[in-house]
């Protein structure tokens, strides 16, 4: 019966992987932890967010951000269009005083970009 219970335990614990890696600069003191996130994307008006189930982002802008709307723009209908992506980012605290969501993103490398589903109607659009 131990057996049965640590063979459990441990293949939890093997299962509940994160996708963060960990790299350390050529210093060596530095470390950066890169998680890889899927959400929402939108650019619009010199502003960048991504939204995924349990957050919303405010997104460094950057090369990398543009290169990113660059790829999803064929995928839009409206400019304020969402458009699935998979991205591997850094994430930043916001710094103190400053307006916007707890945190930011800074693209790192861009997976993958999916077109939207058609069908998922969440969006509400006032006026013509």
């Amino acid at each position: 019966m131990r057996k049965l219970v640590l063979i459990l335990c441990l293949t939890a614990f093997i299962a509940c992987k994160t996708d963060k890696k960990e790299v350390v600069t050529e210093t060596g003191e530095e470390v950066v932890a890169y998680q890889i996130l899927k959400g929402s994307y939108l650019y619009y008006a010199d502003a960048a967010i991504l939204q995924t189930p349990t957050e919303v982002y405010g997104v460094v802008l950057d090369e990398n951000s543009v290169a990113l709307d660059k790829k999803v723009k064929p995928y839009k209908i409206l400019d304020t269009d969402m458009v699935p992506v998979e991205i591997k980012v850094k994430i930043i605290p916001k710094p103190e005083g400053e307006e916007g969501w707890p945190f930011k993103v800074k693209i790192v490398e861009i997976l993958k970009v999916t077109k939207p589903n058609p069908d998922k109607n969440d969006v509400i659009t006032l006026g013509k």
